[in-house]
C-alpha cells in the first residue's frame, strides 16, 4: 500500500510575496523578448537593447523567489524592480529626446516589463516588511 497524504511531509508553502515575485520575473522575462519599440519601419525588441538587461534581472528575480530568506529575497525584488522600471522610463524618454512622439508607440514588451517592475517592488516592500516582523504577510 502507498502512504497515506498525511503521513508524507508537505514542504511549507511559499509566501504571498515569494509568488508575486516569481510572477514579476516571469512577466519581465517573456517581456525582454516581445517588441519593446512599434515604428512605422517594424518593431524592435527588447534583447536588442535594454530588454536584455532586464532578462539577467529577470533571472535574479526567480532566485529571489525561489529562497526562502525574506530579507535576501526582499533585496532581489528591489533590484529587480529598480532595473525593471528605469529602464524602460529611460528608453521612453530617450525616444522621445530623439524624434518626440512622431513614429512610434511603446510595445507590448515595454509595457509588461515596466508593469512587471512594478510588481516586483510591491513584492519587495511586503518581503522587507515580512523579514522585519519574522512572518509573512497574508
Amino acid at each position: 500500500m502507498g502512504t497515506s497524504s498525511e503521513a508524507r511531509a508537505r514542504a511549507p508553502r511559499r509566501s504571498r510575496a515569494s509568488r508575486h515575485l516569481l510572477g514579476a520575473a516571469l512577466m519581465i522575462l517573456v517581456g525582454a523578448f516581445l517588441p519593446w519599440v512599434a515604428t512605422g519601419a517594424g518593431n524592435v525588441a527588447g534583447v536588442r537593447g535594454a530588454g536584455l538587461w532586464t532578462m539577467y534581472a529577470a533571472v535574479l528575480g526567480v532566485a529571489g523567489a525561489i529562497i526562502r530568506s525574506h530579507g535576501l529575497a526582499a533585496i532581489h525584488a528591489g533590484l529587480l524592480a529598480l532595473v525593471a522600471t528605469a529602464l524602460p522610463l529611460w528608453q521612453v524618454v530617450h525616444l522621445l529626446s530623439k524624434v518626440g512622439f512622431a513614429g512610434w508607440m511603446p510595445g507590448a514588451g515595454l509595457v509588461l516589463t515596466f508593469g512587471g517592475g512594478v510588481l516586483a517592488g510591491f513584492a519587495a516592500l511586503s518581503l522587507m516588511r515580512s523579514a522585519r516582523t519574522g512572518r509573512p504577510q497574508p
